[in-house]
């Protein structure tokens, strides 16, 4: 039974350079393969249709998993829950991340003014590294600030914490005190909000109820560990390789710039070419096939829907960065019941986000002096970009 590092030359959090050849082996010859990971033993599924199967099938297979996992420093959250529970407490957070809620008001303006606000730090300087500067900046603050109504100044500390909480694989002792910082700085901003609710994501767990009850403290806290790396860390990663992407690809970039119209589909392409999260967890609730291997009852199982998205049976030359392809059906953001809540966020902030990059910055190109690349195993996107640009004045 080969090991995670075996197979892909680091652990989950390594900068893993290239995985997608050993998927495609994978998937060639042992698309259900029984693999050692920090975990245990677990199956990792690596073809489009048995992932799909996966994730529709919350019968057999259920996401109780996670508090195998990235549950132990996050708490109890709707990550684990299945069947009704799930439901409910889904509920709490989905009305103000419809797309209806997300572009009715003025949250589209305040982004591309947060957007603007990055951009000006650097733009007369004709040189920048966008990952630093950009990416793993802007996303966490629209959502301490316009989602949590936090201090701008708190924003970087977050998705330092956001970064740590999701190393539990590789780093148990960095992600729990990432854990109780988090509670140390939230809690009194709860009892606050409890007093004085306002209209903010803290404030709305804070005076919700479910069948009747109030949310404790613990569960609105464990919400909130959930919500900062959902809030910080797929955008920034969805964001930085899509800029990767177009960097890499001039005759996109070219195109993205005669027609604003293709930045959807840029988006659709990065997050099946390079999807931000890799892997999903769910756990066997009864022995079961799959792919023609039986999985016993109480096994974990891990669907790479990084692999699964570029499964040649689904989608053809899929290493292939193509910018008028069919993406339809891409799992990037999970499918079904569990399908990511904060979906149309992450497609609205990366599509201002590259709007205000690509306005901003006049001939925006790659500063090959630099060896940047999209590396990571469990999360994929760019270790740095550089890049170079004709100078502007602020706006």
């Amino acid at each position: 039974m080969p090991t995670t590092v075996e197979l892909f030359g680091g652990t989950m959090m390594s900068p893993v350079p290239n995985p997608y050849p050993v998927y495609k082996r994978l998937r060639d010859e042992w698309p259900v393969a029984l693999v050692d990971g920090i975990f245990g033993q677990h199956y990792l599924v690596t073809r489009y249709e048995d992932a799909l199967t996966v994730l529709r099938d919350s019968e057999r297979f259920s996401s109780r998993a996670n508090a195998r996992g990235i549950g132990l420093v996050l708490g109890r959250t709707i990550l684990e829950m299945d069947g009704p529970e799930h439901i409910r407490h889904r509920r709490l957070i989905t009305p103000a991340l419809t797309p209806r809620a997300l572009t009715s008001g003025d949250l589209p303006e305040a982004i591309r003014a947060t957007a603007h606000d990055l951009v000006d730090r650097f733009a007369s300087r004709g040189h920048a590294e966008l990952v630093e500067e950009f990416t793993f900046l802007f996303p966490i603050q629209v959502f301490t600030k316009q989602f949590l109504q936090l201090p701008e100044q708190d924003a970087k500390q977050f998705h330092h914490w956001a970064l740590d909480l999701i190393s539990i694989a590789d780093d148990p002792p960095r992600s729990f005190a990432a854990a109780q910082a988090i509670v140390d700085y939230l809690k009194p901003v709860l009892e606050h909000r409890r007093r004085e609710p306002g209209e903010d994501l803290i404030s709305l767990l804070a005076t919700a109820r479910v069948e009747g009850e109030q949310l404790t403290d613990e569960e609105i806290l464990s919400f909130c560990r959930l919500l900062v790396p959902a809030g910080a860390e797929t955008t920034y990663r969805l964001l930085g390789s899509a800029l990767f992407a177009l960097l890499t690809h001039p005759e996109a970039m070219d195109a993205v710039r005669q027609d604003g119209e293709l930045l959807p589909q840029v988006i659709e392409e990065t997050l099946r070419w390079e999807s931000p999260v890799q892997y999903v967890t769910r756990e066997t609730t009864m022995d079961t096939e799959l792919g023609g291997t039986v999985i016993p009852r109480k096994m974990l199982v891990s669907v790479a829907l990084g692999s699964a998205n570029r499964d040649e049976r689904r989608y053809p030359d899929p290493d292939r960065f193509d910018l008028h392809r069919d993406t339809e059906g891409h799992l990037a953001f999970g499918f079904g019941r569990h399908y990511c809540a904060g979906s149309h966020l992450g497609r609205l902030e990366a599509r201002i986000g590259l709007e205000v990059l690509l306005e901003r910055l006049p001939d925006l190109v790659q500063d090959d002096s630099f060896q940047d690349a999209v590396v990571g195993l469990a999360f994929r996107s760019p270790n740095a970009l550089h890049v170079k640009y004709r100078t502007t004045k602020m706006v």
